[in-house]
């Protein structure tokens, strides 16, 4: 859970769903989990039903005015099947190929109070989401919008795509129109990557979104997870 500065919790107390396809012979690789994850979430922002009178603006807004609660669960087979059933959208790996095939999925799902989660949803497991890379990372491409993981934190597979998910958000809101145009152009293209400790340092003094997490599960209250590195974004 990351929170906004300034804000007060509603009455009711919202939550966005991010659901990974993990088939028992088809794993995703750890950092594109994470990347996807991260997109997932700034799809779900710039949709047109979340904006205006949109059929998810409401909850969108409710959901934003608080602390942008976000839970990370997993799903194969038929529970992937009734999962992609329900309102909301899939977003498929930068590894995606023609025909649409790839590694990794995942589906986000417009955020409703904490209980009114569908069943479908809720009866999905949060544990075992563990994932591993397959190879080495390739290098970066330059402009290319960057999500930095604390070195210094131990976090699951699912804790930190949700953290990513948290930093790309921040991003977006703090991104001028324009620049939310230009990256979505992109199918919003970015990485992410762990930070040395001299690289963690260094960002934290340019004035980048910096995910603050509340620490209900994992880590200690106040860890700093993820700062977003967006090009446009340095001062």
């Amino acid at each position: 859970m990351a929170v906004r500065p300034g804000r007060l919790a509603p009455v009711d107390e919202y939550v966005l769903t991010l659901v990974v396809r993990v088939e028992k012979q088809a794993r995703p690789g750890q950092t594109e989990a994470l990347e996807t994850a991260a997109r997932a979430v700034l799809a779900i922002l710039a949709d047109e039903r979340s904006a205006g009178e949109g059929e998810w603006a409401e909850a969108m807004r409710a959901w934003q005015d608080a602390r942008i609660r976000k839970v990370v669960r997993r799903a194969r087979a038929a529970e992937w099947r009734r999962a992609e059933a329900l309102p909301g959208i899939t977003v498929k790996g930068a590894d995606a190929t023609e025909d649409g095939a790839s590694a990794v999925e995942v589906r986000v799902f417009p955020p409703v109070p904490l209980d009114a989660v569908p069943k479908d949803l809720t009866k999905l497991q949060v544990t075992g989401t563990d994932f591993e890379d397959p190879e080495a990372l390739p290098e970066v491409e330059p402009r290319t919008p960057v999500l930095w993981i604390n070195p210094g934190l131990d976090m699951s597979s699912g804790k930190a795509m949700a953290q990513c998910g948290h930093a790309a958000h921040l991003a977006w809101l703090a991104l001028s129109p324009a620049a939310r145009k230009e990256w979505m152009a992109t199918d919003f293209a970015l990485a992410v990557r762990t930070a040395t400790p001299e690289r963690w340092q260094q960002l934290l003094t340019i004035g980048l979104p910096v995910v603050q997490d509340a620490g209900f599960t994992e880590i200690a209250p106040g860890s700093r997870t993820v700062i977003a590195d967006h090009p446009q974004l340095r001062r």
